[in-house]
């Protein structure tokens, strides 16, 4: 069974900086892309950062040139690197692992709070 474990979440001042991890196990085929994605109070989840397993990536609009999204295929580790946080980036961040033939996975999230 594939499980995707977040951490790095907290709570960070305005400006700061987090780096969010995903550690996935039990997975057999690597997934063809895995993402970010958060979820504010009383908003639908939204994507933030997707890449693929050749590296390929896409940013959100409001995150473009702020964060950064990596991964270690052969450690099956994703990594969100958060620069110049903003109150509004408080969510809770959640992991997705992607196959080809349309399996999904989700991790359970982690919380990040910026305080203004």
């Amino acid at each position: 069974q594939v499980q995707l474990v977040e951490s790095g979440g907290g709570l960070v001042p305005a400006g700061g900086s987090l780096r969010l991890s995903c550690a996935a196990s039990g997975i057999i085929v690597s997934p063809s892309a895995m993402g970010w994605y958060r979820q504010a109070p009383g908003k639908q989840r939204e994507l933030v950062a997707t890449i693929t397993g050749g590296g390929s990536t896409i940013y959100a609009d409001s995150v473009k040139g702020r964060f950064t999204i990596s991964r270690d295929n052969a450690k099956n580790t994703l990594y969100l690197q958060m620069n110049s946080l903003k109150p509004e980036d408080t969510a809770v961040y959640y992991c997705k692992a992607h196959w080809q033939w349309g399996t999904d996975y989700w991790g359970q999230g982690t919380q990040v709070t910026v305080s203004s």
